[in-house]
């Protein structure tokens, strides 16, 4: 992202984030919180997820994804693969760009 860096392509544009981890406290937050700082660098706008969805409040089974940002719990080997509610979590999240 250099040349765009150096251009300033970036500044004001959205970004958000998508997450993966092995457990539900795997530290999906505290990714965002520390990748935000390059979108800083960017100049870019962080739009967080938010509770925008009632998904997020759904607690019919063990999902991934925050306020911060749609995510997904691969398991420790990496072998799960994302539910149809963290799907539906990540599509939502990319509509509202």
């Amino acid at each position: 992202t250099g040349q765009l860096w150096q251009s300033g392509a970036l500044v004001g544009k959205p970004a958000g984030f998508f997450f993966s981890s092995s457990t539900q406290n795997g530290g999906q937050e505290t990714t965002a919180l520390t990748a935000v700082t390059q979108l800083a660098h960017h100049g870019m706008i962080y739009v967080p997820l938010g509770y925008s969805t009632p998904a997020l409040f759904s607690m019919d089974e063990i999902k991934g994804g925050s306020p911060y940002g749609a995510g997904t719990l691969a398991g420790g080997d990496g072998s799960r693969l994302p539910s149809a509610l963290e799907l539906g979590l990540a599509q939502h999240q990319g509509e509202m760009f």
